[in-house]
């Protein structure tokens, strides 16, 4: 296991009363809300970063705001840490807690508590996952739009922290753009309420700004989303290059063109057998990149925008078009791609960056990612959200071996400053967390990052909410 990011000492203070703190815990929630057990503690040691792991000092499960803001009012009394958890699927460290750090965990929380179709609108609890609330709705004709491809696990709770988006933010954009109000608990344990089922709330934009906190400016713990009515159809195409460089300069002449799918999604080689491997979609294994065109609207409107984008990627020497004949093909098109970080998982241990580039660099981009890789002696498979230029390259390496961990590290490291060196950021929808927190500095001056920790520290003065993250250790203040 590498050590190479740093965490914050343990408070001596707080690990000296564990005893009791437990017992102070245990009567703020249910019966069997509480782990406190070493063993039980496990899971919770870690999320989708695996690359690090810390025990934390307990686990609390609260099924309710009240229970939430009771915990959150004891912990700012004592100065316990906090670090809020939702399904554990961060792959930036996110959740990572600390020795001395209650891990507040929403799970638990998993109620739709209101669907209200006349504003197009629903509120549920932070631990509804994100593909749960489509399928509350799909019979009636609705869905929500952002789509992780950890969906069927990932929460809303954890979506609004780290902003996420998902394949079709192309056409309707991440987690802050379909999200109208949250109830939220402050570091005190004072519950407010920001938003609502309208639009452009009233006042400071707070809920924007809370959108993308990473769990630092206070727990949510219910959400108001937008609901949108399904497309009368929608179809994925495939479309097969001889290079990733033909592949990348193809989206960018598409979005230049002012033509915008529901969804661009990019795969290179690598990536591309090992989804159809796992998925069996039916990809085409003769090409370098694979594109994954989805377009939507009525058959004409479809076949119409279809027939653009052809004349494009054939100015691009497109090897391969295929597209979807029945609704079985577009489920499967889409189970590769959203099967990608599972099924890699299987032939080797990873680490998924998250940088992001203007469209113009996408090929530019690819290529020195693929040198960097070389240099490191690794391998890597990039899939990403090609339409926003968000880059998902996935670094191989084994684990178990710190040498070849520390060159994964090191060549991400290299990737997320070529990212930012191109005219992009570090993140795109998974958060800064413990991976890219001493990065900071290269995309921000200190300048900027003390404006931030000022807006952090107007919310919560001791830091006690998710240390450790977001802000490089050193000139904090």
């Amino acid at each position: 296991m590498s050590e190479a990011i740093a965490f914050l000492p343990p408070r001596a203070a707080v690990l000296s009363r564990r005893a009791e703190i437990l017992a102070d815990l245990k009567e703020l929630v249910p019966p069997g809300r509480l782990v406190d057990e070493r063993n039980a503690l496990v899971p919770f040691e870690t999320d989708g970063f695996i690359a690090y792991r810390r025990r934390p000092l307990a686990v609390v499960l609260p099924e309710t705001t009240a229970q939430v803001a009771a915990v959150m009012k004891y912990c700012h009394r004592y100065g316990i840490p906090v670090v809020p958890r939702g399904a554990g699927t961060s792959l930036s460290g996110g959740a990572i807690p600390q020795e001395d750090a209650v891990v507040l965990g929403l799970s638990a929380m998993t109620g739709i508590i209101d669907v209200d179709y006349a504003n197009r609108c629903a509120t549920v609890q932070a631990g509804v996952t994100n593909l749960a609330i489509s399928e509350a709705v799909g019979a009636d004709g609705y869905f929500y739009a952002p789509d992780p491809s950890s969906q069927l696990a990932c929460t809303i709770g954890g979506n609004i922290a780290m902003n996420s988006g998902g394949a079709h933010c192309l056409k309707y954009g991440v987690t802050t753009n379909n999200l109208l109000g949250v109830k939220m608990v402050l570091v005190d344990g004072t519950i407010v309420d920001l938003g609502g089922k309208h639009l452009d709330a009233e006042g400071y934009d707070l809920l924007g700004l809370v959108c993308g906190s990473e769990g630092q400016l206070g727990i949510v713990t219910e959400a108001t989303v937008r609901l949108l009515a399904k497309p009368e159809g929608a179809r994925p195409v495939l479309f097969g290059f001889d290079s990733a460089e033909a592949a990348g300069s193809c989206v960018a002449d598409v979005i230049g063109a002012g033509i915008i799918p529901v969804a661009i999604e990019f795969m290179d080689k690598p990536a591309i057998e090992i989804c159809e491997a796992f998925a069996k979609a039916g990809y085409p294994l003769d090409v370098e990149a694979l594109l994954i065109v989805e377009v939507e609207g009525s058959e004409a409107e479809m076949d119409a925008m279809l027939a653009s984008i052809v004349e494009i990627a054939k100015r691009h020497g497109v090897k391969t078009v295929r597209e979807s004949q029945t609704a079985t093909e577009a489920a499967l098109i889409w189970k590769g791609r959203k099967s990608a970080f599972g099924a890699t998982g299987r032939i080797a241990d990873y680490i998924c960056m998250d940088g992001t580039v203007p469209l113009s660099q996408l090929a530019y981009v690819l290529r020195k990612t693929s040198e960097i890789i070389d240099r490191y002696g690794l391998r890597v498979a990039n899939v990403f959200h090609a339409g926003d230029g968000n880059m998902h390259p996935l670094i191989l390496y084994n684990i178990n071996d710190p040498e070849d961990a520390a060159k994964a590290e090191a060549a991400g490291m290299e990737i997320l400053k070529l990212c930012v060196d191109a005219g992009g950021c570090l993140t795109g929808e998974h958060g800064v967390g413990i991976e890219k927190r001493d990065l900071m500095l290269h995309q921000f001056t200190q300048v900027d990052l003390n404006q931030q920790m000022a807006v952090r520290s107007a919310f919560d003065a001791d830091w006690i909410l998710n240390p450790s993250k977001v802000f490089p250790l050193e000139g904090r203040g």
